[in-house]
């Protein structure tokens, strides 16, 4: 393995580095940190980016396992021409972005020297998507040589993760805390069950790009909270109190489940506080 491979810009090493670096803030009771890092994670590894793309390039080639050595030298053919698509340009200017954030951000000393597991599998295999790259490779017989040693590594068995997701517990767990103390902090007082079970499907939605059981979820309490307001109308005779009941009413009718973004998500909180109440009403 070349000595002078740029830890820095390897997209797995730099990707593992950040995801421990979270870990050990958690472990250390630092979630400050941890949500620092976090933030830098998801700002540049988030789909529709060159840096996310050559990820799951990557982490594919790290990750896979196949039965055949045909398959195997299909896959790494198949992984060539993906490399050979990004927009190179674009990606280096991501990554400097990425390396300069975490310079400034973090200010770490210690943060490029963690060290992982299996660095020499990563380098080999960010070395060879930057010779692909390349108009005319400078070493030949070293590509062939990592091309060699990744088709080896495809046959290899491994556990699998999800590249597409790349979920990571402790991350979620964080995010979960975070995005909860955000809408916490604009309500001004804790959010019921209901309330923070609408956050956590939320924030999973977003991060798995499936939005249909978040749809469903939101679809069921809009429903639940007009059968409320139906209920709660017939029960009360203050003639005032009903026709705030119908303004409220046509406003819950009016939102939209598959609308999927911060603005949404908090009237839809609003929505379940109502519902809350007005099942408190009923029980009083």
């Amino acid at each position: 393995m070349a000595k002078t491979h740029n830890k820095k810009r390897n997209v797995g090493i730099i990707y593992e580095q950040l995801l421990r670096n979270i870990s050990q803030s958690l472990v250390e009771g630092n979630e400050e940190k941890a949500q620092v890092v976090t933030q830098i994670l998801t700002n540049n590894f988030k789909p529709g980016t060159q840096l996310y793309r050559e990820f799951r390039l990557f982490n594919s080639l790290i990750k896979t396992t196949v039965d055949s050595d045909a398959l195997a030298v299909r896959i790494l053919g198949e992984a060539k021409k993906a490399a050979l698509e990004f927009d190179s340009n674009q990606l280096r200017k991501e990554k400097a972005s990425l390396i300069k954030e975490i310079n400034h951000t973090l200010d770490d000393q210690a943060f490029y020297s963690q060290r992982i597991k299996d660095y020499r599998s990563y380098a080999t295999i960010q070395t060879l998507l930057n010779d692909w790259r390349k108009d005319s490779p400078a070493n030949i017989g070293r590509v062939a040589s990592y091309e060699s040693k990744v088709c080896g590594w495809l046959r290899e068995e491994k556990q699998v993760d999800d590249i597409s997701v790349h979920r990571n517990d402790d991350v979620d767990s964080l995010t979960v805390k975070i995005m909860t103390e955000k809408f916490n902090k604009k309500y001004h007082n804790s959010l019921n069950d209901e309330q923070a079970e609408i956050i956590k499907e939320y924030i999973f939605a977003l991060k798995q790009k499936s939005y249909a059981s978040l749809t469903e979820y939101l679809s069921d309490i809009k429903d639940a909270t007009l059968a409320e307001v139906d209920t709660y109308a017939l029960s009360c005779n203050n003639v005032v109190l009903n026709e705030k009941m119908d303004v409220i009413k046509r406003n819950v009718e009016s939102l939209d489940p598959k609308e999927v973004n911060d603005n949404s998500i908090s009237r839809f909180l609003l929505v379940s506080a109502l519902k809350t109440e007005l099942l408190e009403n009923e029980n009083d």
